[in-house]
C-alpha cells in the first residue's frame, strides 16, 4: 500500500492552507503529523480522504489517482476519526459503531453474523459496550469520541486516519486507543496517519513524523531522526530538551516555563 502526494496545494480564498506538499507514505507504519495550530494538518487529512479537492497537485493510492475511486471504494480503504462528530438523529452507540460496516455491505444488504461479531469485538476492546444502548447524544465528549474511534476500527480499512482523535480523552483512554491502532500496524501491516498535538504521545506511538508549518512540510522522517531540539524550536518556537527515556522506550520532550523563544 502506498499513498503518494505530489505538489499538493489548497487554499481557502486567498489563504494558502497547504502548499506544495509531496510525500510518499508506505504501509505498516504509524505516521504522526505535528505542527502549530493553523499550519494545515487537518486540511491535509481532508485532502487525503477527498473531503476536499486540491487546487493543484495530485494524490494516488496504490498507483491509482484518488479521483478515480468512488466514495464507497474510498470508505473501504480509508477510515477517519475526526476532531468533531455531530449526530442529529437518535442513534445508539451500537448503531453508530455498526455504521462502520456499511461500506462492506452490498446494495440493500443487511449486516450478517460476521458484522455483528466484529462490532461486539471492537466495542469490547474500546470499552464502549458499557453504554452500547445509550443514545450518542447522551454521552460525554470522551465517551462519544471512543464510539467514533470504535466505528473507524470496525470499518477495518488498510488506512486509519486520526485527526486529533483523542483530544477529549483522559490519558488512560488515549493510550488504550492509540495502542489498539498501533497493534494493527504491527500485526496486520495497516497504516495509521495521526494528527496530534501531544509531542510525547506522538513520540511514544509514531514511527515516522511529518512536521508542518505555514502549510508546508518542513521536516519528515523516522521519529528518532526528526524529533530533535533544533526541529522543535524551529517548528513550534519553543526551546525543549529531547532525551531517550528508558521507561517509555522512546524519545521524550520536556519544557520549562521560560521555554518560549
Amino acid at each position: 500500500m502506498t499513498i503518494e502526494m505530489r505538489t499538493l496545494s489548497f487554499g481557502y480564498g486567498s489563504h494558502k492552507a497547504v502548499s506544495d506538499v509531496s510525500l510518499k507514505l508506505n504501509s505498516g507504519l504509524f505516521y504522526g503529523i505535528l505542527g502549530p495550530n493553523g499550519c494545515g494538518k487537518t486540511t491535509l487529512v481532508d485532502l487525503l480522504i477527498r473531503h476536499r479537492i486540491p487546487d493543484e497537485g495530485s494524490i494516488a493510492y496504490q498507483g491509482k489517482p484518488l479521483t478515480q475511486y468512488t466514495r464507497k471504494q474510498i470508505s473501504r480503504r480509508f477510515a477517519l476519526v475526526p476532531q468533531q462528530y455531530a449526530v442529529n438523529f437518535p442513534f445508539t452507540s451500537r448503531q453508530i459503531v455498526m455504521m462502520g460496516r456499511y461500506p462492506h455491505l452490498g446494495r440493500f444488504a443487511f449486516p450478517d453474523t460476521e458484522d455483528y461479531r466484529q462490532v461486539d469485538e471492537i466495542m469490547e476492546q474500546t470499552g464502549t459496550r458499557a453504554f452500547e444502548n445509550r443514545f450518542i447524544s447522551e454521552l460525554s465528549g470522551g465517551e462519544r469520541q471512543r464510539v467514533i474511534f470504535a466505528r473507524a476500527l470496525v470499518q477495518n480499512t488498510p488506512v486509519l486516519i486520526l485527526d486529533e482523535a483523542t483530544s477529549n480523552l483522559d490519558i488512560s483512554h488515549a493510550i488504550s486507543l492509540f495502542s489498539l491502532a498501533f497493534e494493527r500496524v504491527v500485526r496486520e501491516g495497516k497504516t495509521v496517519i495521526a494528527v496530534m498535538q501531544d509531542i510525547n504521545l506522538a513520540a511514544l506511538f509514531c514511527q515516522y513524523l511529518i512536521l508542518m508549518k505555514n502549510g508546508r512540510v518542513v521536516q519528515h522522517g523516522p521519529t528518532d531522526q526528526v524529533l530533535t531540539e533544533t526541529t522543535i524550536q524551529s517548528v513550534f518556537q519553543v526551546k525543549a530538551k529531547v532525551y531517550e527515556d528508558p521507561y517509555a522506550n522512546a524519545r521524550q520532550v520536556v519544557f520549562s516555563r521560560s521555554s518560549h523563544v
